[in-house]
């Protein structure tokens, strides 16, 4: 594989608390236009992984690398700059604004003219045809002015990621996006990232099987902070290893 390809590269990732490891040696390749899950029971580390990645974490040892470019030193705001953008697992939205205002408030904040608060809000309508175009991109352009906080669940996860996408992301970060939700909205919000995955790259935290054999390029299994296995689903879901940590136990949520 080019070494372009690769988008985020970790080597020797790793984060101890208090002598406890938390995540042990990751090595990780993401590859550009990939949905890339990382999967594993209880306590794995998967949270942990993403909190190091977008620098919520300081790493204990190792190194990540975005396009080329080291960026374990970085601060948070300057790995947003570079395009990766986290959809948090908690809904991340403005619950008394509209869903549209929602949306433009996250196309500002892409723009940096946020702190531009002596200027009229109608300045910002030049954001309507953008916000528009994601709204109907997620599903939700019949939403556009019911305040966010009366969307069902599974909307205010597709508002999240349109928010996300606002960024204009070069590599998503989408922790546990159907966590929480109904048969129904698992299908619709699966199907979302599906379709907003062309052209863009996606690491997903996922504990619902069924999405990742579904949508996942690649998928990372980790177990106690290490890599356990790592493969398509096929090779994954029939790996002994990971038949007897994970896929035979029922598991919710994670560490």
């Amino acid at each position: 594989m080019n070494s372009q390809d690769i988008i985020l590269k970790t080597t020797g990732l790793g984060k101890s608390f208090k002598g406890f490891s938390a995540v042990n040696d990751v090595n990780l390749d993401v590859t550009r236009g990939n949905i890339h899950a990382l999967i594993g029971p209880n306590g794995a580390g998967k949270t942990t992984c993403f909190n190091l990645l977008t620098k919520f974490l300081e790493p204990t040892s190792g190194k990540i690398v975005f396009n080329g470019v080291d960026i374990t030193n970085e601060k948070p705001a300057q790995i947003a700059r570079r395009g990766i953008i986290r959809s948090f697992q908690i809904s991340a939205v403005f619950p008394h604004l509209s869903v549209l205002e929602n949306v433009r408030i996250a196309l500002q904040r892409k723009l940096g003219t946020e702190f531009y608060f002596w200027k009229s809000v109608n300045s910002l309508n030049i954001l309507n045809t953008k916000a528009e175009a994601l709204l109907l991109e997620v599903g939700l352009i019949d939403f556009i002015n019911e305040e966010a906080v009366n969307l069902p669940y599974g909307r205010k996860r597709a508002l999240e990621i349109a928010t996300t996408l606002a960024m204009d992301p070069e590599l998503m970060l989408l922790d546990e996006p159907t966590q929480g939700m109904g048969h129904e909205d698992v299908e619709r919000v699966t199907e979302l990232i599906a379709r907003v995955s062309i052209g863009r790259t996606i690491l997903m935290v996922e504990h619902n099987m069924n999405v990742v054999s579904t949508i996942a390029d690649r998928i990372t299994v980790l177990q106690r902070g290490s890599i356990l296995a790592e493969g398509s689903y096929q090779e994954v879901s029939t790996n002994p290893l990971v038949v007897e940590a994970y896929m035979g136990t029922h598991v919710e949520g994670d560490a």
